[in-house]
Parts: C-alpha cells; sequence; structure tokens
C-alpha cells in the first residue's frame, strides 16, 4: 500500500535503450491505482481534506503558530511509530512501545533528578535502556519462537511495572536541567533551520543523482520520473515546513518568536536516517526481503534472526526516544507517562500513514504522514472544542478506512500478480 510509484524498475532508462514509449504519467498512475499500487495518495489526500475543513471551521487551524505547535505536539508519537513501522515491515508488532516509551523517560528523571548526573547522560541512559529493552524482546521472539504479540503483550504490562517501581513513592518527577527541557522547548536560529533544510535538499538531490548513475553504469533501467517527483515533493514540503516555523509566532510580543523547534528538527532528522537506511542500505534491503518472505529470506542467506533482533532494538530505542521527548515538552515524568492512547496512536499513526499491517511495504515518512493526520484531528477538534469521545470514535474511523484500503490494495495486488 505504501510503496512509492519508483520501486519497480521501468524500461527503456539505460544508456542506448529504445526510445520511451511508455503511456503519459498520468495514464500510469491510472494503471497502478487500479492494480492495487497506491502508495501514500490516500493519506495526502487525506491531510489536504483535513486542513480545507478545519480552516473553514476555524481560520486559526493554518496559522502559522497553531501548526508549528501540531508538529510539537506530534513528535513523541512520530518517533515511537517509526519505530513501528520498522516492526510492521517484518510482518511482526510490537505492543509494549508505549510502556517502553514512560519506562526510559523515567530512567533519564531519576538519573538526573535522583542521582544528580548531568542532563546528556540521563538521556544516554534512557536510550540505553531502550536500546537493550528491544534486544531483550528481540531475542526471546526470535531465539524461542515465541510470537511478538505475546511478548510484546507482557513487556507492556512488565515494563508498565517496572515505570511505577523506578518512580517510587514519588510518582511524579519534575525536571528543570537545561539540556533535556531544551530538547523540545528551544528553536533553532532561522538561518540554522535555513542551511539545514537547503543542506538536506542538495543532499536528496545529490543521492538520487548516484543512485542513477549507479543504474547506468551496472546497464540497468532508470527509475523513471517517479522517484524524481517524489523527491522534489519532500524538498517542497521540507522548505515550506522551514518556511512557516521561520514566520514571527508573537506577532503582537516582544521579542518574536520564530525557528524551527528542536523537538520538530529531532524527529525530522531520526525519520530522515531510518529512511535511508532502511531504502539505501543492505541492512534496509534485509528488513524489507525478510518482511516479504523470511523463508525465502533465509534460502538467500540473509540472517533473518539478527534482522529481526535488530529491528526490536531500533523499535524500541526509538519509544525510548519518543517518551524523551515527552518527557521534555511536559517538563515531568509521572506514572501514567508512556499509557493512555500513546500506544494505540503510535500504531495508528504507522497504519493510517501508509505501512502495511502484511509485512514486507511501507516508508518511515509513512510514520509522520499518520502522526499528521492523528494529531492534526485532534488539534482541530480542540480548536472547535469537540469532545474527546468525538475525537477518538473519527480516529478509530480512519484507522478502520486506512486498514481496509489496505487490505483491498493487497488483493488487488495479489489479484495481478504484483
Amino acid at each position: 500500500m505504501a510503496s512509492t510509484f519508483s520501486e519497480r524498475l521501468r524500461p527503456g532508462g539505460a544508456a542506448g535503450a529504445a526510445p520511451d514509449k511508455r503511456p503519459p504519467l498520468a495514464a500510469r498512475l491510472a494503471d497502478r491505482i487500479r492494480h492495487g499500487d497506491i502508495g501514500a495518495l490516500p493519506v495526502i489526500l487525506g491531510l489536504v481534506a483535513i486542513a480545507v475543513v478545519f480552516r473553514i471551521a476555524n481560520p486559526f487551524f493554518l496559522t502559522p503558530l497553531n501548526l508549528t505547535n501540531l508538529f510539537l505536539q506530534i513528535a513523541s508519537i512520530g518517533a515511537i511509530a517509526t519505530g513501528v513501522v520498522l516492526v510492521l515491515l517484518l510482518g511482526e508488532i510490537d505492543l509494549s512501545v508505549g510502556a517502553v516509551s514512560g519506562l526510559c523517560a523515567a530512567v533519564m528523571a531519576v538519573v538526573v533528578v535522583n542521582h544528580g548526573l548531568p542532563g546528556w547522560l540521563g538521556v544516554v541512559a534512557g536510550l540505553l535502556a531502550g536500546l537493550l529493552i528491544g534486544l531483550f524482546q528481540g531475542a526471546w521472539i526470535t531465539k524461542l519462537r515465541v510470537p511478538s504479540f505475546v511478548v510484546t503483550l507482557a513487556g507492556y504490562l512488565g515494563w508498565q511495572g517496572a515505570l511505577l517501581w523506578i518512580l517510587g513513592n514519588t510518582g511524579t518527577v519534575n525536571l528543570s536541567d537545561p539540556f533535556i527541557v531544551a530538547l523540545v522547548n528551544s528553536r533553532l536560529p532561522v538561518w540554522l533551520g535555513w542551511a539545514l533544510a537547503a543542506a538536506t535538499v542538495l543532499a536528496m538531490a545529490l543521492g538520487e543523482w548516484r543512485a542513477r548513475m549507479r543504474r547506468a553504469g551496472a546497464g540497468l533501467p532508470a527509475e523513471g520520473s517517479g522517484r524524481v517527483a517524489l523527491v522534489v515533493l519532500r524538498s517542497a514540503v521540507l522548505l515550506a515546513a522551514v518556511l512557516l516555523m521561520s514566520l514571527n509566532r508573537n506577532p503582537r510580543g516582544n521579542p518574536p518568536i520564530a525557528g524551527v523547534p528542536t523537538g520538530v528538527f529531532i524527529v525530522l532528522v531520526l525519520i530522515a536516517l531510518l529512511d535511508f537506511v532502511t531504502t539505501r542500505t543492505r541492512f534496509g534491503r534485509y528488513v524489507f526481503a525478510v518482511g516479504g518472505s523470511a523463508e525465502a529470506a533465509r534460502r538467500a542467506g540473509i540472517p533473518v534472526d539478527r534482522v529481526r533482533i535488530a529491528v526490536f532494538a531500533l523499535a524500541s530505542g526509538l519509544a525510548a526516544a519518543g517518551g524523551l521527548l515527552a518527557a521534555s515538552r511536559l517538563y515531568a515524568v509521572n506514572q501514567s507517562s508512556g499509557g493512555g492512547d500513546v500506544l494505540l496512536n503510535a500504531i495508528a499513526a504507522a497504519v493510517i500513514g501508509g505501512t502495511s499491517l502484511f509485512g514486507g511495504r511501507g516508508s518511515t515518512w509513512s510514520a509522520l504522514l499518520g502522526a499528521l493526520v492523528i494529531g492534526a484531528i485532534a488539534n482541530g477538534m480542540d480548536l472547535l472544542a469537540f469532545a474527546s469521545s468525538v475525537r477518538f470514535m473519527i480516529t478509530g474511523a480512519v484507522l478502520l478506512a486506512a486498514v481496509t484500503l489496505d487490505s483491498y490494495a493487497r488483493s488487488r495486488r495479489e489479484q495481478f500478480g504484483r
């Protein structure tokens, strides 16, 4: 469902090949939709529809201040959902990510507040705790052949108990360390935001150019215009987001408030790095291969067990990162950290964004798209003073629609042998 339009090889791109006689782009797009290869199109159209509806209902929705707040609100869920995407690519599930995020935030808080260690060391301790939890769960699933649903459900319960045990009688630990607070609540200088955005766009363009040169050197056909269009779209969205967050969000006050929030920057970096890993490295190809068919991957010589363990470790590490970002934004860790609807929102974000529940198809950017859908619905309804019950029902309906569309697209691909 979430594969891009350029994931398959296209004829006629190599040097010396026959002239390109393919149908126009619109016809190829219609053909892919008919065959169930719809990519991220539904979620993008959904985001546009959400923006239009809430803009009509409340003009404040699309202001720089509200949209920047929206990006900050989804930072934690976006990080956690990125790890969920990796697990879903294997065709597995991790029900412990919410509890892991709260537990690792508690580890950070106790290390810094109760033991007086520097904030950066607390962050390292929290991330390390997440990686170790993921290694433990991944090894249990892989070596003992216990279903991931059962292991991570046990983890969901066990890590919640560990959170309560670590916090002890205090219940709540307030955070004031400057390093931890700055993880989300500070801003990059405007010039630095633009410099990083320009460097990212340049890196994406160079990466695409190098990929094309390698394919041409190997005598393989070019990937066509779809991949280029994807790079252009991502670049345009990135520059538009930086422009939005570079505008003054305090027009009536002094000093002006502008710049990319550090929490948004951290999440974008995490997603971009994981996108590079999954699309441009051998490990990423192994993940998709195992998700497509574990037995075929094993026969091809891929170390399936190590790939599974590594993915569960990354998922828990990203859950820890999400928990640290949430603690930084709230200036505290308490007994409900990582609880509530954190787990459900993280899984929903991955699925709504376009990652297939059946494994082997998806992108880490789908975590960001899904988190934006969930966050936009919640933010818009808060502006309109809707009850939480309505928000939950609408989010559930969107999730059901996304899963139904995924199932339909999968059946169409199987029908046409794609």
